[in-house]
């Protein structure tokens, strides 16, 4: 499972990700358009964290009085999960698993799902399962809130789908991690996840990630999604 591998090898030795204890800035806008406007109460709700990590957003979650289930394929960031959880105070249900494939839930489980820059290294079929069980565990007019990498603008995207392409469209080879990313259009974005969601806001955002001392211009989409 080379993603698998990918990901546990990052966790133990970090070289892209930022393994702190604050939840995304994103998620935490994204949760007060939750409450301004749609009006939802950000307690009381059954949320899942697809690829958990080190728990930072899924703890914030619980803290805030959620009942809270995280999917993550790494041993080691479920360990760091459940202690830094520990350290909090709340109750988290983190469990091994790959979301790339069916979830052990039943039908309309959950009220909110995130998905936090987990499902770019999905290829296809496993992409189309990931976005076919979020729709049937997800309830009735219930969230869905990604992030997710964005073609459009990035220069270091395009020079990397020119010179590492991956055998799937749109997809390249992250040779730090030795991992295959997928990144998407605002064309594409739109297509692939309005079969199963209502596009509520999908705005793009501009990071810049650091490696080995040097500043790389990312972008990203930031989605707001509900199950109709």
């Amino acid at each position: 499972m080379p993603q698998k591998n990918a990901w546990e090898q990052e966790y133990r030795n970090p070289q892209l990700l930022k393994i702190g204890e604050e939840p995304r800035s994103d998620l935490k806008r994204y949760l007060k358009f939750l409450r301004k406007m749609e009006g939802c109460q950000l307690e009381n709700m059954t949320v899942l964290d697809l690829g958990s990590g080190n728990g930072k957003n899924a703890n914030y979650l619980a803290g805030l009085g959620n009942e809270v289930i995280g999917l993550e394929i790494s041993p080691t960031a479920v360990k760091m999960a459940n202690s830094q959880a520990k350290e909090m105070k709340v109750k988290v249900d983190y469990r091994l698993a790959d979301i790339g494939k069916e979830y052990p839930f039943n039908d309309e489980s959950f009220d909110l799902i995130i998905d936090i820059m987990s499902s770019n290294s999905l290829d296809e079929k496993e992409r189309e399962t990931y976005l076919a069980e979020v729709s049937r565990v997800l309830k009735k007019g219930g969230h869905f809130f990604v992030r997710a990498l964005c073609k459009d603008g990035d220069k270091n995207v395009k020079n990397l789908l020119q010179l590492s392409h991956g055998v799937e469209y749109d997809t390249y080879l992250n040779k730090d991690m030795n991992l295959v990313e997928r990144v998407f259009s605002e064309f594409d974005f739109k297509v692939i996840y309005s079969k199963y969601f209502n596009i509520q806001e999908l705005i793009k955002k501009t990071n810049y990630a650091q490696f080995k001392g040097q500043s790389y211009k990312r972008n990203y989409w930031l989605a707001y999604l509900k199950k109709i």
